[in-house]
């Protein structure tokens, strides 16, 4: 991975805490790793625990953002959530898993497009 594409990712991810937050999204973790993976953020929002998959694109050539959560990348995302619910010992709380999809808005290059996919896959 480039430098430059690493950076446009850390910038997406905080721009996803950003508008999280403005909705009103508690954030608990960001970059959760264990063996099994990464999630990008763990949020709290009216009593939900939601696991967030953040993909940002500098356009459409490969596709979008959201059709990069395939079945694999999810089967991972929900693998390392229930390493987290382990980890701190957390049962019986509601859960979902959301996708935020972030575009470079071609009629304003230096800002994101944002998509919010709530319950963007099953458990």
């Amino acid at each position: 991975m480039t430098l430059k594409r690493l950076l446009f990712g850390r910038e997406g991810e905080s721009t996803a805490v950003t508008f999280l937050k403005k909705k009103g999204y508690r954030i608990l973790e960001k970059n959760f790793c264990s063996k099994l993976g990464e999630i990008d953020i763990i949020a709290e929002h009216e009593g939900v625990l939601v696991f967030f998959e953040v993909k940002a694109r500098a356009d459409h050539k490969f596709g979008h953002p959201f059709n990069a959560v395939n079945s694999a990348k999810q089967k991972k995302i929900i693998q390392t959530a229930q390493s987290f619910l382990v980890s701190k010992r957390i049962i019986d709380q509601p859960m979902r898993f959301d996708v935020i999809g972030l575009t470079s808005d071609p009629e304003s290059p230096d800002s994101l497009k944002i998509e919010h996919l709530e319950n963007a896959f099953q458990v």
